[in-house]
C-alpha cells in the first residue's frame, strides 16, 4: 500500500499533481484529470519533478500519485484525484474520503488495486471508454446492453 504524506518542506511555486510517466493507465487519467482541472494544476512526471521534494522517497512517487499544494500539504493516491477535482470546484469526493472512513478504506483499497494491475486496467479503460481520454465513449453501456438482452434471450 502506498504512504500517505501529509506535508513536504518543499512547497511548489504552484499546485502540482506529480504522476507515473511511464504507465499508460496513468497518462490516460491523467489527460481527463488535466481537462478538468483547466490549467488550476500542474501536472508533472515524478520522473522529472520528485528530485524537487527530497523528502518524499522516490519509492512513494512509484507507488501513487502526490497532489502538492503551495502550503506544503501532500495528498496521495486517490485524494490527489479527488483534491485536485476539488479545485476545479467539485468538492464532493474529497469531502467524501475526509469524512467517512468506509469511503477512504475503499478509495485506498481499490487505488491500490488498480496501481499494482496498472497494464490490465489501463485495457479494461480502453474496452469501457475508448482510446480518447477527453472523449470517452460509453462502450460499457453496449456491453451492458448485450447481458440484458442475451439473459432476456435465455
Amino acid at each position: 500500500m502506498f504512504r500517505k504524506i501529509d506535508k513536504t518542506s518543499n512547497p511548489p511555486q504552484v499546485n502540482v499533481m506529480v504522476w507515473d510517466g511511464k504507465c499508460g493507465f496513468c497518462k490516460f487519467w491523467k489527460t481527463r484529470w488535466e481537462s478538468k482541472t483547466e490549467g488550476l494544476l500542474e501536472f508533472k512526471t515524478y520522473q522529472e519533478y520528485a528530485e524537487n521534494f527530497p523528502d518524499i522517497p522516490l519509492k512513494e512517487f512509484k507507488k501513487a500519485s502526490r497532489l502538492i499544494e503551495t502550503n506544503g500539504n501532500v495528498y496521495s493516491g486517490p485524494d490527489s484525484a479527488y483534491r485536485s477535482l476539488w479545485h476545479a470546484g467539485n468538492k464532493r469526493w474529497h469531502e467524501l474520503y475526509i469524512r467517512y472512513s468506509w469511503f477512504r478504506s475503499l478509495s485506498d483499497h481499490a487505488y491500490n488495486h488498480i496501481a499494482k494491475n496498472r497494464h490490465f486496467y489501463f485495457q479494461v479503460t480502453r474496452l469501457l471508454f475508448g482510446k480518447e481520454p477527453l472523449s470517452l465513449k460509453p462502450y460499457w453501456l453496449l456491453y451492458l446492453f448485450a447481458i440484458i438482452l442475451i439473459l432476456a434471450i435465455l
